[in-house]
Protein backbone atom coordinates (compact mmCIF):
# COMPACT_ATOMS: atom_id res chain seq x y z
CA UNK A 1 0.00 0.00 0.00
CA UNK A 2 1.33 3.63 -0.89
CA UNK A 3 1.84 5.40 2.64
CA UNK A 4 0.89 9.22 3.94
CA UNK A 5 4.01 10.99 3.88
CA UNK A 6 5.27 14.64 4.61
CA UNK A 7 2.57 15.38 7.17
CA UNK A 8 1.85 19.25 8.34
CA UNK A 9 1.26 17.93 11.67
CA UNK A 10 -1.00 15.53 13.78
CA UNK A 11 -3.65 16.59 16.26
CA UNK A 12 -6.51 14.96 17.86
CA UNK A 13 -7.25 12.59 20.58
CA UNK A 14 -6.86 8.51 20.09
CA UNK A 15 -7.65 5.42 22.02
CA UNK A 16 -5.71 2.80 21.71
CA UNK A 17 -6.17 -0.58 21.71
CA UNK A 18 -6.55 -3.29 24.88
CA UNK A 19 -3.17 -4.09 26.01
CA UNK A 20 -1.99 -7.57 24.01
CA UNK A 21 -0.29 -9.12 26.60
CA UNK A 22 -2.70 -8.63 28.89
CA UNK A 23 -5.47 -9.56 27.04
CA UNK A 24 -3.67 -13.03 26.06
CA UNK A 25 -3.18 -13.59 30.32
CA UNK A 26 -6.93 -12.81 30.65
CA UNK A 27 -7.96 -15.36 28.10
CA UNK A 28 -5.37 -18.03 29.75
CA UNK A 29 -6.02 -17.20 33.41
CA UNK A 30 -9.93 -17.02 32.63
CA UNK A 31 -9.40 -20.47 31.21
CA UNK A 32 -7.89 -22.09 33.94
CA UNK A 33 -10.14 -20.68 36.86
CA UNK A 34 -13.09 -21.94 37.80
CA UNK A 35 -16.18 -20.03 37.38
CA UNK A 36 -16.89 -17.17 35.02
CA UNK A 37 -14.61 -14.69 33.93
CA UNK A 38 -15.15 -11.50 32.03
CA UNK A 39 -12.95 -9.08 30.58
CA UNK A 40 -13.80 -5.63 29.24
CA UNK A 41 -11.40 -4.17 26.69
CA UNK A 42 -9.79 -6.91 25.21
CA UNK A 43 -7.63 -6.48 22.26
CA UNK A 44 -9.42 -7.80 19.46
CA UNK A 45 -6.12 -8.27 17.04
CA UNK A 46 -4.90 -11.27 15.44
CA UNK A 47 -2.51 -12.78 18.15
CA UNK A 48 -5.23 -12.62 20.72
CA UNK A 49 -8.09 -14.37 18.52
CA UNK A 50 -5.58 -16.99 18.13
CA UNK A 51 -5.06 -17.46 22.23
CA UNK A 52 -9.17 -17.32 21.91
CA UNK A 53 -9.33 -20.29 19.16
CA UNK A 54 -7.02 -22.41 20.67
CA UNK A 55 -8.92 -22.53 23.89
CA UNK A 56 -11.76 -23.47 22.35
CA UNK A 57 -9.98 -26.27 20.76
CA UNK A 58 -9.06 -26.79 24.25
CA UNK A 59 -13.00 -27.29 24.99
CA UNK A 60 -13.62 -24.30 26.69
CA UNK A 61 -16.42 -22.09 25.89
CA UNK A 62 -15.92 -18.58 25.46
CA UNK A 63 -18.46 -16.02 24.57
CA UNK A 64 -18.61 -12.64 22.73
CA UNK A 65 -21.42 -10.46 24.37
CA UNK A 66 -21.07 -7.21 22.55
CA UNK A 67 -17.56 -6.08 23.64
CA UNK A 68 -17.61 -8.02 26.73
CA UNK A 69 -15.50 -11.37 26.65
CA UNK A 70 -17.03 -14.41 28.89
CA UNK A 71 -15.61 -17.30 29.55
CA UNK A 72 -16.63 -19.69 31.42
CA UNK A 73 -13.50 -21.19 32.77
CA UNK A 74 -12.69 -25.20 33.66
CA UNK A 75 -10.17 -25.51 35.79
CA UNK A 76 -6.67 -26.92 35.51
CA UNK A 77 -8.15 -30.42 35.40
CA UNK A 78 -10.94 -29.48 32.67
CA UNK A 79 -9.33 -29.00 29.63
CA UNK A 80 -9.73 -31.90 26.70
CA UNK A 81 -7.40 -32.82 24.09
CA UNK A 82 -8.18 -30.72 21.18
CA UNK A 83 -8.81 -33.08 17.77
CA UNK A 84 -6.40 -30.86 15.83
CA UNK A 85 -3.38 -29.20 16.29
CA UNK A 86 -3.35 -25.70 18.13
CA UNK A 87 -2.77 -23.04 15.71
CA UNK A 88 -0.83 -20.34 17.33
CA UNK A 89 -0.98 -18.15 14.08
CA UNK A 90 1.71 -15.35 14.26
CA UNK A 91 1.82 -15.42 18.47
CA UNK A 92 4.88 -16.21 20.08
CA UNK A 93 3.18 -15.20 23.68
CA UNK A 94 0.42 -17.89 22.97
CA UNK A 95 2.94 -20.47 22.21
CA UNK A 96 5.30 -20.18 24.88
CA UNK A 97 2.69 -19.63 27.73
CA UNK A 98 0.31 -22.09 26.82
CA UNK A 99 3.23 -24.21 26.51
CA UNK A 100 3.34 -23.60 30.22
CA UNK A 101 0.01 -24.34 30.83
CA UNK A 102 -0.22 -27.71 28.82
CA UNK A 103 3.03 -29.34 30.47
CA UNK A 104 0.59 -30.26 33.40
CA UNK A 105 -2.09 -31.70 31.45
CA UNK A 106 -2.77 -35.45 30.57
CA UNK A 107 -2.33 -35.54 26.91
CA UNK A 108 0.21 -35.32 23.91
CA UNK A 109 -0.96 -32.00 21.93
CA UNK A 110 1.59 -30.07 18.62
CA UNK A 111 1.48 -26.61 18.42
CA UNK A 112 1.89 -24.88 15.21
CA UNK A 113 2.63 -21.44 13.52
CA UNK A 114 2.64 -19.12 10.79
CA UNK A 115 6.14 -18.69 8.79
CA UNK A 116 7.30 -16.06 10.52
CA UNK A 117 6.88 -18.21 14.49
CA UNK A 118 7.66 -21.33 13.24
CA UNK A 119 12.02 -19.65 12.66
CA UNK A 120 11.58 -18.78 16.39
CA UNK A 121 13.27 -20.90 19.09
CA UNK A 122 11.12 -22.66 22.01
CA UNK A 123 13.89 -23.87 23.56
CA UNK A 124 13.77 -21.58 25.87
CA UNK A 125 10.83 -23.18 27.33
CA UNK A 126 11.09 -26.16 26.34
CA UNK A 127 14.37 -26.66 28.70
CA UNK A 128 12.81 -25.71 31.66
CA UNK A 129 9.48 -27.29 31.26
CA UNK A 130 11.26 -30.87 30.69
CA UNK A 131 12.95 -30.08 34.34
CA UNK A 132 9.57 -29.79 35.76
CA UNK A 133 8.21 -33.44 33.97
CA UNK A 134 6.49 -32.39 30.74
CA UNK A 135 8.28 -33.61 27.07
CA UNK A 136 8.17 -30.96 24.60
CA UNK A 137 10.66 -31.33 21.28
CA UNK A 138 10.26 -29.54 18.08
CA UNK A 139 12.53 -28.88 15.22
CA UNK A 140 16.21 -29.01 15.26
CA UNK A 141 18.41 -28.01 18.32
CA UNK A 142 16.11 -24.75 19.13
CA UNK A 143 13.16 -26.56 19.38
CA UNK A 144 11.46 -24.56 16.23
CA UNK A 145 7.84 -25.12 15.71
CA UNK A 146 5.86 -27.69 15.00
CA UNK A 147 6.11 -27.95 19.04
CA UNK A 148 4.73 -31.24 20.21
CA UNK A 149 4.05 -31.44 24.32
CA UNK A 150 2.91 -34.31 26.12
CA UNK A 151 2.14 -33.26 29.74
CA UNK A 152 2.08 -34.99 32.87
CA UNK A 153 -0.14 -34.84 36.07
CA UNK A 154 2.10 -34.47 38.44
CA UNK A 155 4.70 -31.98 37.40
CA UNK A 156 7.68 -31.45 39.72
CA UNK A 157 8.57 -27.81 41.39
CA UNK A 158 11.98 -26.75 40.26
CA UNK A 159 14.64 -23.46 41.27
CA UNK A 160 15.38 -21.63 37.30
CA UNK A 161 17.92 -19.19 36.85
CA UNK A 162 16.70 -17.31 33.50
CA UNK A 163 19.34 -17.24 31.13
CA UNK A 164 17.87 -14.15 29.00
CA UNK A 165 15.61 -11.47 30.56
CA UNK A 166 12.11 -12.66 28.97
CA UNK A 167 8.50 -12.38 30.18
CA UNK A 168 7.23 -15.22 28.06
CA UNK A 169 9.37 -17.58 29.66
CA UNK A 170 8.36 -16.46 33.24
CA UNK A 171 5.45 -16.93 32.67
CA UNK A 172 5.48 -20.35 30.59
CA UNK A 173 7.29 -21.48 34.30
CA UNK A 174 4.60 -20.46 36.33
CA UNK A 175 1.52 -21.45 34.63
CA UNK A 176 3.33 -24.55 34.97
CA UNK A 177 4.25 -24.36 38.58
CA UNK A 178 0.77 -23.60 39.71
CA UNK A 179 -0.20 -27.07 38.45
CA UNK A 180 3.30 -28.63 40.28
CA UNK A 181 3.65 -29.83 43.80
CA UNK A 182 6.53 -27.91 45.87
CA UNK A 183 7.79 -24.46 45.66
CA UNK A 184 8.91 -22.99 41.94
CA UNK A 185 11.20 -20.39 42.06
CA UNK A 186 12.13 -18.31 39.28
CA UNK A 187 15.09 -15.75 39.32
CA UNK A 188 15.02 -13.31 36.69
CA UNK A 189 17.86 -11.83 34.79
CA UNK A 190 16.68 -8.17 34.49
CA UNK A 191 12.78 -7.84 35.79
CA UNK A 192 10.86 -7.96 32.67
CA UNK A 193 6.65 -7.04 32.97
CA UNK A 194 4.84 -8.66 35.66
CA UNK A 195 1.35 -9.06 34.42
CA UNK A 196 1.72 -12.86 35.18
CA UNK A 197 2.59 -12.22 38.44
CA UNK A 198 -0.10 -9.82 38.68
CA UNK A 199 -3.25 -11.94 37.24
CA UNK A 200 -2.04 -14.92 39.70
CA UNK A 201 -3.28 -12.38 42.55
CA UNK A 202 -6.12 -11.37 40.85
CA UNK A 203 -7.79 -14.62 40.33
CA UNK A 204 -6.96 -15.99 44.12
CA UNK A 205 -3.44 -17.20 43.51
CA UNK A 206 -0.22 -17.30 46.17
CA UNK A 207 2.88 -15.27 44.58
CA UNK A 208 5.89 -13.97 46.25
CA UNK A 209 8.07 -11.16 45.12
CA UNK A 210 11.57 -10.29 46.29
CA UNK A 211 13.62 -8.25 44.08
CA UNK A 212 14.09 -10.53 40.81
CA UNK A 213 13.28 -14.21 42.63
CA UNK A 214 9.51 -14.88 42.31
CA UNK A 215 8.27 -18.19 43.89
CA UNK A 216 5.32 -20.04 43.68
CA UNK A 217 3.54 -23.14 45.89
CA UNK A 218 1.64 -25.32 43.77
CA UNK A 219 -0.46 -26.77 43.18
CA UNK A 220 -3.03 -23.59 43.46
CA UNK A 221 -6.93 -23.60 42.26
CA UNK A 222 -8.24 -20.02 40.95
CA UNK A 223 -11.34 -18.50 40.88
CA UNK A 224 -12.63 -16.58 37.74
CA UNK A 225 -12.89 -12.71 38.06
CA UNK A 226 -13.91 -9.22 36.27
CA UNK A 227 -10.90 -8.05 34.21
CA UNK A 228 -10.65 -4.65 32.48
CA UNK A 229 -7.68 -4.07 29.75
CA UNK A 230 -5.80 -1.03 29.84
CA UNK A 231 -4.93 0.59 26.56
CA UNK A 232 -1.46 -0.62 25.48
CA UNK A 233 1.64 1.48 25.93
CA UNK A 234 3.66 -0.85 22.99
CA UNK A 235 0.75 0.72 20.36
CA UNK A 236 0.62 4.27 22.01
CA UNK A 237 4.29 4.16 21.83
CA UNK A 238 3.97 4.76 17.45
CA UNK A 239 2.23 8.26 18.51
CA UNK A 240 3.94 9.10 21.05
CA UNK A 241 6.90 9.26 18.62
CA UNK A 242 4.92 10.73 15.58
CA UNK A 243 3.80 13.45 18.11
CA UNK A 244 7.76 14.61 19.00
CA UNK A 245 8.67 14.04 15.27
CA UNK A 246 6.31 15.93 13.10
CA UNK A 247 6.12 19.88 13.62
CA UNK A 248 2.92 21.27 15.19
CA UNK A 249 1.44 17.79 16.57
CA UNK A 250 -0.21 17.55 19.90
CA UNK A 251 -1.73 14.22 20.43
CA UNK A 252 -3.89 13.14 23.41
CA UNK A 253 -3.94 9.14 24.24
CA UNK A 254 -6.79 8.40 26.35
CA UNK A 255 -6.09 5.18 29.31
CA UNK A 256 -2.96 3.77 28.20
CA UNK A 257 -1.35 1.42 30.65
CA UNK A 258 1.46 2.85 33.05
CA UNK A 259 2.46 -0.38 34.20
CA UNK A 260 6.37 0.62 36.03
CA UNK A 261 7.11 -2.94 33.79
CA UNK A 262 6.19 -1.41 30.67
CA UNK A 263 6.94 2.37 30.95
CA UNK A 264 11.02 2.11 29.83
CA UNK A 265 9.55 4.21 26.37
CA UNK A 266 8.65 6.89 28.44
CA UNK A 267 11.88 7.38 31.00
CA UNK A 268 13.47 7.44 27.22
CA UNK A 269 11.38 10.35 25.87
CA UNK A 270 12.00 12.43 28.93
CA UNK A 271 15.94 11.46 29.09
CA UNK A 272 15.75 12.39 24.90
CA UNK A 273 13.94 15.99 25.81
CA UNK A 274 10.95 14.80 25.09
CA UNK A 275 7.32 16.90 26.07
CA UNK A 276 5.13 14.12 27.58
CA UNK A 277 2.64 14.56 30.09
CA UNK A 278 0.09 12.95 32.57
CA UNK A 279 -3.22 13.45 33.13
CA UNK A 280 -5.91 11.80 34.98
CA UNK A 281 -3.65 9.17 36.81
CA UNK A 282 -5.39 6.39 38.79
CA UNK A 283 -2.65 4.93 40.34
CA UNK A 284 -4.92 1.19 41.75
CA UNK A 285 -6.05 0.66 38.30
CA UNK A 286 -2.49 1.65 36.88
CA UNK A 287 -3.77 3.77 33.54
CA UNK A 288 -3.49 7.57 32.64
CA UNK A 289 -3.93 9.52 29.74
CA UNK A 290 -0.85 10.98 28.19
CA UNK A 291 -0.35 14.12 26.00
CA UNK A 292 2.52 14.12 23.35
CA UNK A 293 3.68 17.25 21.61
CA UNK A 294 6.80 18.25 18.98
CA UNK A 295 9.46 18.34 20.79
CA UNK A 296 13.54 19.25 20.24
CA UNK A 297 15.76 16.04 20.85
CA UNK A 298 18.71 14.62 21.78
CA UNK A 299 20.58 11.28 21.17
CA UNK A 300 21.22 9.01 24.40
CA UNK A 301 22.33 5.46 25.44
CA UNK A 302 20.56 2.71 26.26
CA UNK A 303 21.11 -0.43 27.97
CA UNK A 304 21.14 -2.61 30.82
CA UNK A 305 18.10 -3.34 32.49
CA UNK A 306 15.96 -0.65 31.07
CA UNK A 307 16.19 -2.93 27.82
CA UNK A 308 13.03 -5.70 28.92
CA UNK A 309 11.17 -2.64 30.21
CA UNK A 310 10.90 -1.36 26.15
CA UNK A 311 12.11 -3.94 23.93
CA UNK A 312 8.93 -3.84 22.23
CA UNK A 313 9.35 -0.23 21.68
CA UNK A 314 12.95 -0.50 20.37
CA UNK A 315 12.19 -0.32 16.67
CA UNK A 316 9.97 2.94 16.83
CA UNK A 317 12.55 4.33 19.55
CA UNK A 318 15.32 3.58 16.36
CA UNK A 319 12.82 6.13 14.36
CA UNK A 320 12.86 8.72 17.46
CA UNK A 321 16.44 8.59 17.22
CA UNK A 322 17.20 9.38 13.36
CA UNK A 323 15.53 12.72 14.61
CA UNK A 324 17.23 14.00 17.72
CA UNK A 325 20.53 15.67 18.16
CA UNK A 326 23.65 13.37 18.23
CA UNK A 327 24.05 9.95 18.65
CA UNK A 328 21.88 7.40 19.77
CA UNK A 329 23.40 3.61 21.06
CA UNK A 330 20.97 0.98 21.66
CA UNK A 331 22.79 -1.68 23.66
CA UNK A 332 21.73 -5.32 25.48
CA UNK A 333 18.91 -6.01 22.95
CA UNK A 334 20.25 -9.06 21.68
CA UNK A 335 16.60 -10.48 22.11
CA UNK A 336 15.20 -8.54 19.30
CA UNK A 337 17.09 -10.96 16.90
CA UNK A 338 14.48 -13.88 17.59
CA UNK A 339 11.16 -11.62 17.82
CA UNK A 340 8.46 -11.78 14.55
CA UNK A 341 11.71 -11.03 12.56
CA UNK A 342 15.25 -9.97 13.54
CA UNK A 343 14.68 -6.62 14.91
CA UNK A 344 17.64 -5.59 14.81
CA UNK A 345 18.75 -6.05 11.34
CA UNK A 346 15.13 -5.68 9.75
CA UNK A 347 15.04 -1.79 11.57
CA UNK A 348 18.25 -0.91 10.22
CA UNK A 349 17.77 -2.42 6.77
CA UNK A 350 13.99 -0.41 6.83
CA UNK A 351 15.61 2.97 8.24
CA UNK A 352 18.70 2.56 6.11
CA UNK A 353 16.52 2.38 2.94
CA UNK A 354 14.51 5.53 3.72
CA UNK A 355 18.00 7.38 3.90
CA UNK A 356 19.19 6.90 8.08
CA UNK A 357 22.30 6.87 8.90
CA UNK A 358 22.08 3.57 11.50
CA UNK A 359 24.06 0.29 11.64
CA UNK A 360 23.73 -2.68 13.34
CA UNK A 361 25.78 -4.34 16.01
CA UNK A 362 25.16 -7.58 17.80
CA UNK A 363 22.97 -6.54 20.54
CA UNK A 364 21.54 -3.32 19.66
CA UNK A 365 22.45 0.21 16.88
CA UNK A 366 23.76 2.91 16.68
CA UNK A 367 22.64 5.72 15.40
CA UNK A 368 23.03 9.55 14.00
CA UNK A 369 20.44 11.63 14.14
CA UNK A 370 19.28 14.67 12.32
CA UNK A 371 18.75 12.65 8.52
CA UNK A 372 16.04 13.08 6.25
CA UNK A 373 13.98 10.20 5.09
CA UNK A 374 13.07 9.89 1.78
CA UNK A 375 10.33 7.62 -0.05
CA UNK A 376 11.47 3.73 -1.01
CA UNK A 377 9.83 0.08 -0.88
CA UNK A 378 9.67 -1.56 2.37
CA UNK A 379 8.06 -4.46 3.79
CA UNK A 380 6.71 -5.47 7.43
CA UNK A 381 8.09 -9.43 6.63
CA UNK A 382 5.27 -10.42 8.92
CA UNK A 383 6.01 -8.18 11.71
CA UNK A 384 3.48 -5.82 12.81
CA UNK A 385 5.77 -3.41 14.76
CA UNK A 386 8.06 -2.80 11.65
CA UNK A 387 5.04 -1.84 9.72
CA UNK A 388 3.87 0.88 12.21
CA UNK A 389 7.17 2.27 12.53
CA UNK A 390 7.20 2.53 8.99
CA UNK A 391 3.76 4.19 8.69
CA UNK A 392 5.00 6.67 11.34
CA UNK A 393 8.32 7.06 9.55
CA UNK A 394 6.89 8.08 6.56
CA UNK A 395 5.22 10.94 8.03
CA UNK A 396 8.98 12.78 7.37
CA UNK A 397 9.42 12.04 3.80
CA UNK A 398 9.62 15.19 1.80
CA UNK A 399 10.91 13.48 -1.46
CA UNK A 400 9.43 10.19 -2.85
CA UNK A 401 6.63 8.07 -2.06
CA UNK A 402 6.65 5.04 0.62
CA UNK A 403 5.24 1.61 -0.73
CA UNK A 404 4.35 -0.91 2.34
CA UNK A 405 4.33 -4.41 1.49
CA UNK A 406 2.32 -6.70 3.76
CA UNK A 407 0.97 -4.28 5.99
CA UNK A 408 -2.05 -6.86 6.97
CA UNK A 409 0.49 -7.88 9.51
CA UNK A 410 -0.71 -5.04 11.80
CA UNK A 411 -3.94 -6.62 12.20
CA UNK A 412 -1.81 -8.67 14.53
CA UNK A 413 -2.01 -5.99 17.15
CA UNK A 414 -3.43 -2.85 15.88
CA UNK A 415 -6.54 -3.40 13.83
CA UNK A 416 -7.64 0.29 13.68
CA UNK A 417 -4.01 1.52 12.94
CA UNK A 418 -4.54 3.36 9.57
CA UNK A 419 -7.56 4.60 10.68
CA UNK A 420 -6.20 6.77 13.80
CA UNK A 421 -3.65 7.82 11.64
CA UNK A 422 -5.89 9.58 8.80
CA UNK A 423 -8.00 11.05 11.88
CA UNK A 424 -4.50 12.74 13.21
CA UNK A 425 -3.63 13.64 10.15
CA UNK A 426 -7.12 15.40 9.62
CA UNK A 427 -6.20 17.26 12.36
Amino acid sequence: MELKTNADSLRGTIKVPGDKSISHRAVIFGAVAEGKTTIDGLLKGEDVLSTIQVFRDLGVLIEEKGDQLVIHGRGFQGLTAPSQVLNMGNSGTSMRLIAGLLAGQSFEVTMCGDDSLSKRPMDRVALPLNRMGARIWGQKQKHLPPLTIKGHRHLQAITYRLPVASAQVKSAILLAALQAKGTTTVIEKDITRNHTEAMIRQFGGQIAIKGKEISLTGPQRLKGQKIYVPGDISSAAFWLVAGLIVPNSDILLENVGINPTRTGILEVIKKMGGQVYYDHVDEKEQVANLRVRYSSLKGITLSGALIPRLIDEIPIIALLATQADGVTCIRDAQELRVKETDRIQVVTDTLKSMGADIVATEDGMIIQGKTKLHGTKVSTFGDHRIGMMTAVAALLVSKGQVYLEREETIMTSYPEFFTDLERLCRG
